[in-house]
């Protein structure tokens, strides 16, 4: 079983909650944005009917006067966002707040968003770096209880598979994986430096191509696959010493 299908798994159920409380969180939140810009949300200018077929649509509608399509926005990628939140601070409580958070900045800020890139790009790199300030607090307020990893290594061009469970523990078979092991696996993801688990969620966990994922994180394709390579090694590192030390407690 894949890393991916690990931590779908992992926080589907979270997501599906979260997703029943979006419209009634996102209108409150964004609401308050709004008043403070003093706009009106959620009165679409289009004509009554008329949809909007891509992102880019609804971004070019909000930014000429329709409020209505910023809701639409948040609809197709709430989902979406939670998930990465809760994947990269593994707290389901952080995850639904700093969702709110994102999409409060997203509206302030989306006149800033250029149509040469995907929306849902732009979206990503904007929860990322929500993220890592979260998680930077976060360590700082909890000294000494983070796990990081050294960050000064050499850019190598080597290439890896995605993380398998089987890597980590081969003589559980992949039907028997219990909820403990999943369990065990969020954690160590949690610990790695964020440089690997950010990697690891955008490539492994949200599917995203290596090219889309650069775009996300600002940095080079071939610096992708470096850290890719770098992070799922030391995530399997990670949990084989986990194994080893569950082995000899017997």
């Amino acid at each position: 079983m894949s890393l991916r299908s690990l931590s779908t798994t992992c926080s589907s159920r979270w997501i599906r909650r979260w997703s029943s409380r979006g419209s009634r969180w996102w209108k409150r939140k964004v609401g308050e944005a709004a008043r403070i810009e003093g706009l009106r949300v959620g009165e679409s200018v289009l004509p009554r009917g008329a949809a909007a077929d891509s992102d880019g649509d609804l971004v070019e509608a909000f930014l000429a006067g329709d409020r209505g399509a910023f809701e639409q926005l948040v609809r197709r990628h709430q989902d979406r966002v939670f998930g990465l939140c809760f994947r990269l601070l593994g707290s389901r409580q952080q995850a639904e707040e700093a969702a709110q958070e994102v999409f409060v900045k997203v509206f302030k800020n989306l006149d800033r968003f250029r149509s040469e890139s995907r929306f849902s790009t732009w979206l990503y790199r904007v929860t990322i770096n929500h993220a890592r300030g979260l998680h930077s607090r976060r360590i700082r307020r909890r000294e000494g209880d983070h796990v990081s990893v050294d960050a000064g290594f050499g850019e190598d061009s080597g290439t890896s598979r995605p993380l398998q469970l089987s890597d980590t523990a081969p003589s559980v078979e992949e039907d028997l994986i219990s909820a403990e092991r999943l369990g065990q696996l969020r954690e160590e993801l949690e610990l790695l430096d964020p440089l690997w688990r950010e990697i690891l969620v955008l490539r492994d966990v949200e599917g995203l191509s290596y090219e889309d994922t650069a775009k996300a994180l600002s940095v080079a394709p071939g610096t992708v696959k470096s850290r890719l390579h770098r992070a799922r090694s030391e995530l399997r590192k990670r949990m084989n010493r986990r194994a080893k030390r569950e082995h000899e407690r017997g």
